[in-house]
């Protein structure tokens, strides 16, 4: 078995015997493994393999923060929303002995699909339609039974929002790179100014245009990606942060939408008049998520300036921490 360079975080050499013991993946030589960009925490790498594609994720190289880059919580959310068949990857393996890899890490399988983001080329109307498929189904994911489907022990409901607020402020002390007092404030803010949570569903933690794949003619959503941050909490949170990722500034790393995507507002509405969910207070799940965003970002930004982020875009993301802080404050009326 013929096996090319390996990327960063990916040694091939001790990968290939270990799922050729392992799995049906069935990849013949040479493999080849190259780096999927797009996302900016968890490593994505498509593996080939003769006729087959297969998809591995692992955890980024240094700074791991605890509570983060579950592997194991990952991989269990999208096996059992697969099996529902709502549209994410079909996973194949999930390994969790670092010795392999140096990290725990899993397999699914390839989707072959259109991952839109902003400066791709595409009609008006088409890019409405693809924003109108996006909250649909997260209406969608949001109406499964998590109990029914084996996540009832998933993610406590209760306390949900207190504790986002409270782990993400841990997750900044821990990766920090610079002092901002009005995070400070924005922190306080937040956590006097809890709103009731709803009701408890499947919350993505990253629900965004580029965390799903399209058919090539844009009608249909083929998968949602990205699952690391899943877990049982408060719907509204993906709804706020979904409107977070609208924004068309070119403030990174908040990912640009196409001309004639709908806007925050109107993607918030359509949610409410599918789901019934009151969201007179959206504007703190919008702040949370343009908190969480700046959090993540350092984090990213701490990585960076050690030379442990894999692919190029990297630097853009400590200068967008302060103005996401700013968005914040201001949407809570700072």
């Amino acid at each position: 078995m013929g096996i090319d360079d390996s990327p960063p975080g990916l040694d091939l050499e001790r990968l290939a015997p270990y799922l050729e013991r392992a799995t049906d993946a069935a990849l013949t030589g040479p493999i080849t493994a190259t780096v999927i960009s797009g996302g900016r925490s968890n490593l994505t790498y498509l593996l080939s393999g003769g006729a087959r594609r297969v998809v591995v994720r692992r955890p980024p190289l240094g700074h791991v923060l605890p509570s983060a880059h579950d592997m194991a919580r990952e991989y269990r959310v999208i096996g059992a929303l697969s099996a529902t068949g709502f549209p994410v990857p079909t996973p194949l393996l999930l390994c969790e002995d670092a010795e392999v890899l140096g990290a725990p890490f899993y397999l699914m399988e390839y989707v072959d699909g259109v991952v839109l983001r902003g400066a791709d080329p595409v009609a008006p109307e088409q890019a409405r339609s693809c924003g109108d498929a996006l909250v649909d189904l997260l209406v969608r994911l949001h109406a499964v039974d998590h109990e029914a489907v084996g996540l009832g022990g998933f993610g406590r409901p209760e306390g949900y929002l207190e504790r986002q607020v409270r782990r993400w402020y841990q997750q900044w002390e821990r990766s920090k790179t610079r002092e901002l007092p009005l995070l400070e404030r924005v922190v306080a803010r937040l956590a006097n100014e809890i709103p009731d949570s709803s009701r408890a569903g499947i919350v993505h933690g990253d629900y965004r245009l580029d965390n799903v794949m399209f058919s090539a003619d844009l009608k249909t959503i083929l998968a949602v990606m990205d699952w690391e941050m899943a877990t049982i909490g408060d719907p509204l949170a993906d709804v706020g942060l979904m409107v977070v990722y609208t924004d068309r500034s070119e403030l990174a790393p908040t990912p640009s939408v196409p001309e004639g995507f709908p806007t925050g507002a109107e993607l918030a509405a359509r949610y409410a008049a599918s789901t019934g969910i009151d969201v007179a207070h959206l504007d703190w799940y919008i702040a949370f998520g343009h908190y969480k965003l700046a959090v993540i970002s350092e984090g990213i930004h701490a990585r960076y300036l050690q030379g442990k982020t894999v692919g190029a875009g990297f630097e853009t993301f400590g200068q967008a921490v302060p103005g996401l802080i700013e968005r914040a404050a201001a949407t809570l009326g700072e």
